[in-house]
């Protein structure tokens, strides 16, 4: 009677401990979306053709491809991430700026970094005419961030 109580003891101890598999199925940190337009019809989008996009010492993200929209990620481990873009070998910089909110989501997918206060230190204006920041909070990829007018 005794080992069959220890028995029922453990096995409800050992079923009772299982946990949970847990899978992510929150979003995790978001990129940065920019979407590109005309400069002289502003509500028309327009493509760059031969776009390069890259962070100086990396590999390119984009390479020599005709796209009216990019998704770059942000460097979670730094306050700012400095990119160059291209358009047919015509180079322009551009230096992001902004504060981390790092968000714990869930034992399964870790933390989740907000950017806040995002903003644009400088650029160049070699192929890029002007830059309008639609989100100063980059914490979903749902809608463009930026819009860059070439």
């Amino acid at each position: 009677m005794k080992k069959s109580l220890l028995i029922l003891f453990l096995v409800l101890t050992t079923i009772l401990s299982c946990e949970k598999d847990d899978i992510c199925i929150e979003p995790n940190t978001p990129n940065l979306l920019i979407t590109f337009y005309n400069k002289d019809t502003t509500d028309l989008k327009k493509s760059v053709t031969g776009l390069s996009v890259w962070i100086d010492g990396k590999e390119k993200i984009y390479d020599t491809k005709t796209l009216d929209s990019i998704s770059i990620p942000i460097d979670i481990n730094a306050e700012n991430t400095h990119y160059k873009f291209a358009s047919e070998d015509i180079e322009d910089d551009i230096n992001f700026t902004y504060n981390r909110n790092d968000i714990f989501i869930s034992r399964s997918c870790g933390y989740k970094t907000i950017f806040e206060n995002f903003s644009i230190e400088n650029y160049s204006q070699n192929w890029i005419n002007s830059i309008e920041i639609l989100n100063t909070t980059i914490e979903n990829e749902t809608t463009a961030h930026i819009h860059i007018y070439h």
